[in-house]
């Protein structure tokens, strides 16, 4: 299966073979991921996507989408994350041509395809609910989009049975939907999408009806046929551990707005706003009543903060409202001890998790969150004082 833009080089029978991570779990995962985008990701001429200016209401009062600009670079995971409601889904059908922007302009690979029909847009989607024909086998399932197309016959079986091969359907092939499980249904939804060789994907929360074992496994799986292949994936979920997996960049949106866009570690690590923060799962947020330079006066006590340079265009970062205390940032010291951004406080409720353990703990009439890596060590019971340790650097101011 060869890719029209890159002259054949791009066969889906890449280099390094099947794109099936069942075998594989944690690092070494990760590491065949990594390798699969040094070997491929240069190789494809991927699309790229602008948005100007989106805009999209329903009805008198729902804004889905506010003027939204934002560019999605050339063989990108990109994630948009956000709740139920915020424009998510609104966006990706207007990049499918299933949904019409009331104003703004839509550019794929430096094409204005902002009236184009979706039949006209090298774009396909996976959706959620699979979308499959159950009265159609894997192997016709695959072929549909193909034969819709007018591609004779015996290219479409060496297309299908290309795309087999590399998703692993093979055992598969002749089997009816309704035989498979949750999981192979998905793949193979993923494999009619690809085989008639889009220049983006998009991806309609596609792993939220599985299990948390299955989503784990196929989350790495689909980064790693992303990597392979080089294509644009667009990638839609309320999920922020999957969003930080897969992405290469995340969009947080909120009421028709994009929040944030960045790396999953500088959406994470260094939020944008207050929404984003308790959207990302951060809780240990505490107004900042007054500030003297590096030093703040927070409801929480004195902190010192690390006095960082403020990149463009997040100046508001400078004249933050809020300070943000990462839990897994944080160590605890039996009793009482002094020092700067040493907080003296009582352990009320401990969650044991196996590899970590989670505490809240009283400071004042303010309770603080803790994450403590269990390393064998001896961990605090609920009621012991302890004295909570801030590393400056670690500390995020943030508007509200």
């Amino acid at each position: 299966m060869k890719n029209a833009h890159s002259g054949g080089e791009n066969s889906l029978h890449s280099e390094g073979g099947s794109a099936s991570l069942g075998d594989e779990t944690g690092s070494k995962a990760q590491d065949a991921v990594h390798e699969a985008s040094r070997e491929n990701v240069s190789r494809r001429q991927a699309s790229s996507i602008q948005m100007q200016g989106l805009h999209k209401r329903f009805g008198k009062d729902t804004v889905a989408l506010n003027g939204v600009d934002l560019d999605i670079e050339a063989g990108e995971f990109f994630t948009l994350l956000g709740p139920s409601g915020c424009g998510k889904t609104t966006m990706l059908r207007i990049l499918a041509g299933l949904e019409e922007a009331d104003d703004g302009r839509l550019t794929i690979g430096g094409k204005d395809v902002t009236e184009v029909p979706p039949h006209h847009r090298s774009v396909n989607t996976v959706f959620q609910s699979y979308a499959l024909f159950p009265h159609l086998s894997v192997r016709e399932n695959l072929a549909f989009g193909l034969k819709m197309r007018g591609v004779p016959q015996a290219q479409r079986e060496e297309k299908v049975a290309e795309i087999a091969h590399f998703i692993h359907l093979g055992d598969l092939i002749d089997r009816r939907i309704d035989q498979l499980s949750g999981g192979q249904k998905q793949r193979i939804a993923l494999a009619r999408a690809l085989v008639c060789e889009p220049d983006v994907l998009l991806l309609d929360e596609p792993l939220s009806a599985l299990d948390a074992g299955l989503r784990s496994q196929l989350q790495v799986e689909l980064l790693r046929v992303q990597k392979r292949l080089g294509m644009t994936f667009v990638f839609v979920t309320h999920d922020q551990d999957e969003a930080m997996v897969m992405s290469d960049r995340i969009a947080v949106l909120n009421g028709g707005n994009i929040q944030q866009v960045g790396a999953p570690r500088d959406v994470y690590e260094r939020p944008a706003n207050a929404f984003v923060a308790r959207f990302m799962g951060h809780d240990n947020l505490y107004r900042i009543m007054a500030r003297q330079g590096g030093r703040l006066t927070t409801e929480i006590g004195e902190l010192e903060v690390e006095e960082l340079e403020i990149e463009e265009g997040n100046q508001h970062a400078a004249q933050g409202e809020l300070v943000l205390i990462r839990p897994e940032t944080l160590d605890l010291k039996p009793g009482r001890a002094e020092g700067v951004n040493h907080l003296p406080g009582r352990i009320t409720e401990r969650l044991y998790r196996g590899s970590h353990a989670e505490f809240r703990i009283e400071i004042g009439s303010v309770v603080l969150q803790a994450t403590v890596n269990n390393r064998g060590r001896h961990l605090p019971e609920v009621g012991d004082e302890v004295t909570v340790v801030v590393a400056a650097e670690d500390l995020v101011t943030l508007s509200e």
